[in-house]
């Protein structure tokens, strides 16, 4: 048997994206929990993924839904145990799944230990973890609204928060602080973990004198102190970073001993600085977009994430509006499209049922601290109905509403007997996992199709990339490794002829039942994929 490079190893990763809060209850509490997870497990392992991002459990006050964490070597209360998170581990191991941990390094809550110690006076040992100062030292603004410099009257000081206040960001130029991350990366890999996703990673090192936030002189030097020591190095990091191309090199070049990979936002986010803003979503931008990221990371030898949702992003799906009778083909269309480019799939939960986003008329169904403050900083400025269609559109509460498991509301669609603890979505009754097995037109039964063919194809996991597109309102590509070549086409909204530029192939994915009686059929329906290989 052929044994994998660490790369290879890497590109055979499918992973699933957990919102604990939101996926499973099994207590009946209204919050999704651990044990949840633990029952759930087979719904991935049907899927077909192998991979499991956990988005945050660690111990929080939840200002910011678990993204303000208080002590990061214990679970939140809401979410089970420490015993039960051992336990998750255990089974996703007997699974074969690997498991990677959300990992905040840029700020933590202000209830941390550090922090309550930090702020009593600037004589107290855990005051330089945090960045003072007597005066605000530029005009920063949170990324939620408002100043990002808070007032601490026992120190007569001010601390710098990039997010929320209750966020308070580390001093990662004091080595204690560095030093600390590094222990905490060490507890979790000793027990097990595959790797880390790292929360805005960029903004651990900050340029004061350029009057920049992020991506400072200093940022490789402490990602390498975190990530490329001995028995950190072979795990996989994922880093969320606002990067360009030559940054993208020196944080992921496989000499650098830096990170795995990036979440590249280009193709997704098409919109203006407001993202509330609602937009006309361009799947011709989405495609040159891809098309660009293929080239740029094959030519530098990089890997690349593919995805279309996460917890921060409205559903992809919502934004592209398709008829309600082309959904189903739609979703399925973006997934194909996505998924056969080369690089490593992340699927966020409720996506592979085609999930939507909701529609609330009153601000109280919202729990989003970013949503919540947007709405306060704008009630005044504009109309009620207007003000709410934004909120509505951009709100990151859109993929973070509970799972829809099933078609009974009276048990808020199988997630959880006791209340909620957010608004379940509003289109539940219609868009639940269990219709959508049932249906003769089933989005999660073309990802099991999809995510079973990524599978057994090398050209697919490791085979180039090339686009073959000739016209606007398509996607043609090709995936080639040795003798197998795979054609990927790719109709957007309206109906039109294409010419195929490989023919003979076998058509082996599909999502309308007119394609498998006419695989060569130069007409594509609105939002039709076909696969073919040769």
């Amino acid at each position: 048997m052929k044994l994998l490079s660490q790369r290879e190893r890497f590109l055979d990763y499918i992973f699933y994206q957990i919102y604990p809060r939101s996926f499973y209850d099994s207590n009946g509490d209204g919050i999704g929990d651990l044990q949840g997870i633990i029952q759930k497990l087979d719904h991935l392992q049907d899927l077909g993924v192998n991979a499991v991002w956990l988005s945050p459990c660690y111990k929080s006050p939840n200002f910011d839904n678990g993204y303000d964490i208080s002590n990061y070597r214990d679970i939140m209360d809401d979410f089970g145990t420490f015993a039960d998170w051992l336990v998750l581990k255990k089974e996703l191991n007997r699974r074969g799944m690997k498991l990677i941990m959300d990992f905040v390094a840029n700020h933590t809550s202000t209830e941390h230990f550090w922090f309550q110690e930090a702020r009593k006076s600037r004589d107290n040992p855990y005051h330089d973890y945090y960045i003072w100062a007597e005066k605000p030292l530029n005009s920063w603004q949170s990324t939620f609204g408002g100043s990002a410099w808070e007032y601490n009257e026992p120190t007569n000081e001010y601390y710098l928060h990039s997010f929320a206040i209750e966020q308070a960001d580390l001093n990662w130029e004091n080595p204690k602080v560095r030093k600390e991350m590094q222990e905490i990366i060490d507890f979790w890999v000793k027990l097990g973990v595959d790797g880390f996703r790292c929360d805005v990673l960029d903004h651990i090192s900050k340029d004061f004198d350029n009057n920049k936030r992020y991506d400072g002189p200093h940022l490789h030097e402490y990602i390498r102190e975190l990530f490329g020591r001995d028995g950190v190095n072979r795990l996989f990091i994922v880093g969320e970073c606002q990067a360009g191309e030559e940054s993208i090199c020196a944080l992921c070049g496989q000499e650098r001993k830096e990170l795995t990979t990036i979440f590249q936002f280009d193709h997704v986010r098409q919109h203006s600085d407001d993202k509330f803003l609602p937009f006309a979503f361009d799947l011709n931008l989405l495609r040159d977009t891809l098309v660009k990221w293929q080239y740029f990371t094959a030519k530098n030898d990089l890997l690349y994430t593919l995805f279309t949702d996460n917890h921060d992003q409205p559903f992809l799906l919502s934004l592209i509006q398709p008829p309600e009778n082309l959904r189903y083909e739609c979703a399925t269309m973006l997934a194909g499209l996505v998924y056969l480019l080369k690089g490593i799939p992340f699927i966020y939960q409720g996506q592979e049922f085609g999930s939507e986003n909701s529609y609330f008329d009153d601000i109280e169904d919202f729990n989003d601290i970013e949503t919540l403050n947007y709405y306060r900083a704008n009630q005044d400025k504009l109309a009620q109905k207007s003000l709410m269609e934004r909120v509505n559109f951009g709100s990151r509460d859109n993929p973070r509403r509970p799972m829809a498991w099933t078609a009974h509301k009276a048990d808020n669609f199988g997630f959880s007997t006791g209340k909620p603890w957010l608004a379940m979505p509003t289109n539940a009754e219609k868009i639940n996992l269990i219709r959508d097995k049932n249906a003769e037109k089933s989005v999660f039964r073309f990802y099991q199709k999809l995510l079973s063919f990524r599978k057994e194809s090398d050209a697919i996991r490791n085979g180039e990339f090339c686009d073959l597109t000739g016209n606007d309102g398509a996607f043609i590509y090709t995936r080639k490794q040795m003798g197998e070549t795979v054609l990927v086409v790719c109709n957007f909204e309206k109906a039109q002829t294409l010419s195929l530029p490989i023919q003979g192939g076998k058509l082996v994915l599909c999502n309308y039942a007119t394609r498998e009686k006419d695989a060569y059929n130069p007409t594509f329906a609105p939002f039709e994929i076909a696969v073919y290989r040769k």
